[in-house]
């Protein structure tokens, strides 16, 4: 399990987002994805942020609630944002995962964003390493 790491499991083409886009624009992107939230990022691919759909919730209200459409991915994501590298391990990532803390990373390698990896992610590398144990019980 220590040998798996972010890179054999992270999604490698995330949606992305620009902090200049509108909130409505990073629903639709939610609604036809699998992705509960996504990256903040520059022109060079360089991670700012991080928006999620409850972060967007709020503002649909309140523009829902005023027909209007005024608030932007800098207006409601996060800065201080969690990150892993491609090198990090499942079993370190799903310990992170057991509490309180993000259910979606970005991975990123000399600071540029290179995928994300979620907890379904880290379900799926568990459960094929249980596979592979009961598979082939002498290889563990």
């Amino acid at each position: 399990m220590k040998a798996l790491m972010a890179k054999d499991y992270m999604q490698v083409r995330p949606i992305t987002f620009k902090a200049d886009m509108m909130v409505q624009s990073v629903v639709a992107k939610f609604i036809n994805s699998n992705q509960l939230g996504g990256p903040v990022i520059d022109e060079a691919g360089h991670l700012i942020g991080w928006v999620s759909e409850q972060d967007c919730i709020s503002v649909m209200l309140k523009e829902a609630y005023h027909c209007e459409q005024v608030a932007q991915v800098k207006d409601v994501m996060r800065k201080d944002v969690l990150t892993v590298s491609p090198g990090t391990s499942m079993l370190e990532l799903a310990e992170m995962m057991l509490g309180q803390k993000p259910k979606m990373y970005p991975v990123l390698e000399g600071g540029r964003l290179v995928g994300v990896i979620s907890r379904h992610d880290v379900m799926k590398a568990i459960h094929n390493q249980l596979d592979t144990c009961f598979l082939h019980p002498d290889h563990n």
